[in-house]
């Protein structure tokens, strides 16, 4: 019988190889998906430790121009700043990510995704959030490690 399939967006960090590690032990086949938005990443020191951690396959996602181009710019246009002189980078990047992390799971026949988000925090309402809005059927494995 073939091994339930897992997309994972991955970072390398601790929080999702831990995740990584915990989603093999409980017997399920991860893909990790790692997106270059333009972050200053060494995306093959990332895949090299997901293969080493047991991901069945890594895919490095090169997303900086629709990043730009659909979310960025139209921040930038429609005058976006937080407390009058913070960028919302990070929240304008989880939509991007979850936009290819949804593609990837699709495209790999993968029932489920997985992240890394501090549990009820906003990285993990912006992820799941916009993976439902994509996909309404996707269903998120989560496994926060926060105490």
């Amino acid at each position: 019988m073939p091994k339930t399939k897992v997309v994972l967006a991955y970072s390398g960090g601790l929080d999702t190889s831990c995740i990584l590690k915990w989603l093999l032990e409980k017997n399920y086949q991860v893909i990790c998906y790692i997106a270059n938005i333009g972050q200053d990443e060494d995306f093959e020191a990332a895949r090299s430790k997901a293969l080493k951690v047991g991901a069945s396959k890594v895919v490095v996602d090169d997303v900086r121009k629709t990043f730009v181009e659909n979310f960025v710019w139209p921040a930038i246009q429609a005058g976006l700043i937080y407390e009058s002189r913070y960028l919302l980078g990070t929240s304008l990047a989880r939509p991007c990510i979850s936009q290819g992390l949804i593609k990837c799971a699709q495209e790999n026949n993968a029932e489920y995704i997985s992240h890394g988000a501090t549990g009820k925090g906003n990285d993990q309402i912006r992820f799941e959030l916009s993976s439902y809005y994509l996909w309404p059927e996707v269903k998120v494995m989560f496994l926060p490690l926060t105490v």
